[in-house]
């Protein structure tokens, strides 16, 4: 499969796309690659051979990224935010994630480690959600078993975290799996809290990386994109 471009464009034939959030970054990012490109495209390319293997869903080969202001956005059920410890929205776009995940919307967000990176991402998160409780995701939830049996104790780390011998990065130690729900009860929003699935993906083919752990995140990207597209 060829590295997926990068557009804003739909391919309206195609079952499922994958679809980056496209943000701003806090004032302590700049001067280095904008944090919402982070892993790409390498971990979209993995990732779409990963759901055409492990699934029937029909996707796109060509990735996309949308602002949450962007009127393509509800083309969309699903949306992946990536290294959100560095993100900053606006008051328009936290309505507009506000409202793209009251209407149906899935996001699952992933790359981001430690307290300082948690309140940062919690903080914007807030301007959309102020009162709505962010919670650990349960084990019976439907998430969970949709399509595979997700196993939540391990830690699935960045590469050059697990390179220099740990699985955590800042202090990270813990791995949760965190998420946003509506009043009936759906998952809105998946939080993959000191983790990095777009390393484990990314790096599938890599031999020094743990084969269990790109495994278990190629089963939650399956599950997370099943879910959404039921849900």
């Amino acid at each position: 499969m060829q590295s997926p471009s990068l557009s804003t464009t739909p391919t309206p034939d195609a079952e499922f796309s994958f679809v980056r959030l496209r943000y701003d970054q806090g004032l302590s990012s700049f001067g280095r690659r904008a944090p919402w490109r982070t892993d790409w495209p390498e971990a979209e390319t993995h990732f779409l051979k990963g759901i055409s293997r492990l699934s029937i869903v029909e996707s796109a080969n060509q990735a996309r990224n949308v602002r949450l202001t962007d009127e393509a956005l509800y083309d969309y059920p699903w949306l992946y935010g990536v290294d959100v410890g560095k993100w900053s929205l606006t008051e328009e776009e936290a309505q507009a994630l506000r409202e793209y995940l009251l209407r149906g919307g899935f996001m699952m967000v992933d790359d981001f480690h430690g307290s300082y990176e948690w309140e940062v991402f919690v903080s914007h998160l807030r301007k959309a959600f102020p009162d709505r409780p962010i919670v650990e995701i349960p084990e019976n939830d439907p998430l969970m078993s949709v399509m595979f049996e997700l196993d939540k104790s391990i830690q699935i780390p960045g590469i050059r975290a697990y390179y220099s011998g740990q699985t955590w990065e800042q202090d990270g130690y813990t791995p949760h799996w965190r998420g946003l729900y509506d009043d009936d009860g759906r998952l809105m929003l998946a939080i993959n809290f000191n983790m990095d699935l777009g390393d484990a993906w990314e790096h599938a083919d890599d031999p020094g990386y743990p084969e269990p752990m790109t495994s278990l995140a190629y089963r939650f990207a399956v599950n997370y994109v099943i879910y959404a597209m039921t849900h």
